[in-house]
């Protein structure tokens, strides 16, 4: 048996030697980007929103409908470097404020985008709302986009593979870009994960993803079962990504994120099989290059909902198929610095899905960058 002087002297040999080990692995290394790269690459996207995307009514391409502008604002605004004092910035909140209907939506007349548009402009009004100036305004508008949500009273019970979901009009059918935004509008303006709306909503999304469990038992997901997301299970079952021999439904990336983001929103824990699923599917198919089954389609789309995912989910690393490690924050940062224009706006080579508009594009740009700042604390 040691003695006092032999066990004091053994403690204090172990505790040099864990100093000398902490010490030569050295500090731990930060997670995100270089700050320097961040700040350069944010304030030239800002300066560009600022100078010369704007129309002199405040608008961001105007002909697309409000969504755009809506976005470039809850983008800047999310930046921090940009108050709702702004002037340029007020401008575009006084021309959104033009599209408030009386049955509380935010939507151009002649477009058929009522919930994608409000969910958006809702979304912007609530990252201005510091001083309670759009309460009236935001409490309107989530009423209206419950009142969109396809359940009971559209006909659909929950059998249905529509129940539960959003989508735009000129589809008559609700899809999970749609359902996500829903989602996360009424999370953004205060409703708790258990809120009625989001729970029904819950419910389409289950069945948008490719996971046969006891929360899907459509035809679709014994096809394919991989744990990724598609388009929407309505209407026959839709994939962006297309289908596979045997008629199933591709999963594909931006999807599978927003799949992820919505279950998360919706309080489904991180150990639950369907969030496990998604994961390990975003793990096999980790990239900052494209969309996954999509190439580059959708990629400005992709990289903001895989942000915004991500950072729900609280993960700082993922791990890849080949077992290599990512710090997804300096990847996308980075990826994003490399593709960033000499007058500060990103455009998608593929201008599918209005990708080609670079007001658009550098919107979801700032706003994937938002969440590429680095978290106060790292595991």
């Amino acid at each position: 048996m040691l003695s006092r002087v032999h066990l004091s002297a053994f403690v204090l040999a172990l505790a040099a030697l864990s100093g000398t080990a902490l010490q030569a692995a050295g500090p731990r290394k930060p997670v995100g980007p270089d700050p320097a790269v961040l700040d350069r690459t944010l304030s030239r996207a800002i300066q560009y929103l600022r100078t010369q995307g704007q129309a002199t009514d405040g608008s961001y391409s105007a002909q697309a409908g409000p969504a755009v502008t809506a976005l470039v604002v809850k983008a800047l605004l999310r930046t921090g470097r940009v108050t709702p004092q702004d002037p340029f910035v007020r401008k575009s909140l006084t021309y959104l404020e033009n599209y408030r209907h009386p049955d509380g939506g935010i939507y151009s007349k002649v477009g058929q985008h009522r919930n994608y548009e409000t969910a958006i402009c809702l979304m912007a009004f609530q990252e201005a709302n510091a001083e309670g100036g759009y309460d009236q305004l935001i409490t309107q508008g989530q009423k209206f986009l419950r009142e969109l949500q396809w359940d009971d009273q559209e006909g659909h019970d929950l059998s249905s593979p529509y129940y539960g979901g959003a989508g735009y009009g000129k589809h008559t059918r609700p899809d999970l870009s749609n359902t996500q935004f829903l989602i996360e509008a009424l999370r953004e303006v205060g409703a708790p994960a258990d809120d009625p709306a989001i729970q029904k909503a819950l419910i389409f999304v289950s069945r948008a993803q490719n996971l046969e469990s006891e929360y899907n038992t459509l035809p679709f997901a014994p096809k394919v079962n991989d744990g990724g997301f598609y388009y929407t299970p309505a209407v026959g079952g839709q994939s962006q990504a297309g289908t596979t021999a045997n008629g199933g439904l591709r999963s594909y990336g931006s999807m599978t994120y927003a799949g992820l983001k919505s279950m998360i929103y919706a309080g489904v824990g991180t150990n639950d099989p369907r969030v496990k699923a998604a994961r390990a599917w975003i793990e096999r198919h980790y990239t900052v290059e494209e969309n996954p089954g999509l190439g580059l389609q959708g990629l400005f789309y992709y990289y903001h909902t895989f942000a915004k995912a991500l950072d729900v989910v609280g993960l700082d690393y993922l791990t890849d198929a080949d077992g290599v490690r990512h710090d997804w924050r300096k990847e996308l940062a980075e990826e994003l610095a490399s593709k960033q224009l000499a007058d500060g706006s990103w455009v998608n080579s593929k201008h599918r899905w209005l990708e080609g508009d670079p007001n658009l594009v550098t919107a979801y740009a700032i706003m994937s960058l938002t969440y590429c700042r680095p978290p106060s604390s790292s595991d």
